[in-house]
């Protein structure tokens, strides 16, 4: 019995041991003819224990690169596309940062601050005051999703007048909306969502039973078929043997 520990070590876990050894016999053969025959049906194989489309040229043209991969480079054979180099092979891309902007306060997002400067930079009028109410509100709504607890209203109007290079201020009679009611409203919204995906989930089970019952009618169908046409070609005889009989 052969362990894995005891064999060489799988280089693509993808396609497993088998086309690696298949891939290693490749290499001994002799015969350049043999070898590009069977490097042939190795693609293949790989190609059928792949899922999705298969039609494009790039498709083929990553087998046999993972072919040439699999075989540590040693694989000499007439490949239809050029054989990739080692270093190129073995190259890590390059590392892509984290953009990392100066949030002030993570509840709210980045979006929410430059929502907060560009107001802050407008004229003094009736619709700003409102928007700056409505931004107010939802200040709070996005830190009780972020916090889950009971804020203080004093927290969120020294949030919104840091955001604002203290530019916003709301008036002293504003009346945030309580904890509780933002809760239920977040909760309430979050029940139509789930209850909505297991409707979804529903129709799809309808959709298969209704599809079994069809084609349970079309084999009914099917086998009723050879049936009628026994009766019709029995109705149909005696027929034709009385009019045999008139002619004579």
């Amino acid at each position: 019995m052969e362990y894995n520990t005891q064999q060489s070590k799988l280089i693509n876990g993808e396609f497993g041991r088998h086309i690696q050894k298949m891939i290693e016999y490749t290499i001994n053969i002799k015969s350049r003819q043999l070898r590009n025959e069977q490097a042939k049906v190795i693609v293949k194989t790989m190609a059928f224990m792949t899922q999705g489309p298969k039609d494009s040229d790039d498709f083929w043209h990553k087998l046999w690169d993972l072919l040439f991969v699999i075989s540590d480079f040693r694989l000499d054979i007439d490949s239809p596309y050029p054989k990739p180099s080692k270093p190129v092979a073995e190259e890590k891309p390059q590392h892509i940062g984290y953009q990392k902007h100066n949030i002030k306060f993570r509840p709210y997002g980045n979006l929410m601050e430059n929502a907060i400067h560009s107001v802050a930079e407008t004229e003094d009028c009736p619709e700003k005051t409102e928007v700056v109410k409505d931004m107010a509100r939802h200040l709070k709504r996005q830190y009780l999703i972020w916090n889950r607890d009971s804020v203080n209203d004093e927290l969120i109007r020294e949030h919104l007048a840091v955001l604002s290079d203290n530019k916003l201020q709301l008036s002293p009679d504003f009346v945030f909306p309580s904890s509780k009611k933002i809760l239920t409203e977040v909760n309430t919204k979050l029940q139509v969502n789930t209850n909505n995906n297991g409707k979804k989930k529903k129709k799809k089970k309808k959709d298969t039973v209704n599809n079994q019952q069809n084609q349970q009618q079309k084999q009914a169908k099917q086998q009723n078929k050879p049936q009628k046409q026994e009766e019709k070609l029995q109705t149909e005889h005696p027929l034709k043997q009385d009019n045999q009989e008139q002619t004579k």
